[in-house]
């Protein structure tokens, strides 16, 4: 009776020990489990980590893009700023021009007319002085053309007598 009692003191102790590994191996598992999960779950959140810092790297180079972008775009602003303030300055320039080269004919203008006033003033002195003259002189024609006949007899005379002294000249060297 008491080797039987033992026998199944035993055996209910083998089944204890049976139990209290399937415990454990239980509890092994779970805690196993638990380690794969919580491996999962940090492999997870670096992933999500690794995907934020690769969104904010790429949302930082989209804004370094827009950046570059407004700066290449403020540059050319002001580029065509200052082409249209040399294109403003050329046209002020050449109106500029323009205007002086219109003063300048227009004192051109003034001036010829005032020398054409001048001419005509003169002509119009000059026609009076000679017509004055005319009717000064009309009475001394007569005198006048005796004058000029007398000086015209004159030259003569003189011409001969150069002649004369010429051909004096001539014969006194041939002798």
């Amino acid at each position: 009776m008491l080797v039987l009692l033992l026998r199944q003191l035993q055996l209910l102790l083998l089944l204890l020990l049976l139990l209290l590994l399937l415990l454990l191996l239980l509890l092994l598992l779970l805690l196993l489990l638990l380690l794969l999960l919580l491996l999962l779950l940090l492999l997870l959140l670096l992933l999500l980590l690794l995907l934020l810092l690769l969104l904010l790297l790429l949302l930082l180079l989209l804004l370094l893009l827009l950046l570059l972008l407004l700066l290449l775009l403020l540059l050319l602003l002001l580029l065509l700023l200052l082409l249209l303030l040399l294109l403003l300055l050329l046209l002020l320039l050449l109106l500029l021009l323009l205007l002086l080269l219109l003063l300048l004919l227009l004192l051109l203008l003034l001036l010829l007319l005032l020398l054409l006033l001048l001419l005509q003033l003169l002509l119009q002195l000059l026609i009076l002085l000679l017509q004055q003259l005319l009717l000064l002189l009309l009475p001394l024609l007569p005198l006048l053309l005796l004058l000029l006949l007398l000086l015209l007899h004159i030259l003569l005379l003189l011409r001969l007598l150069l002649l004369l002294i010429i051909f004096d000249v001539i014969v006194f060297v041939n002798f």
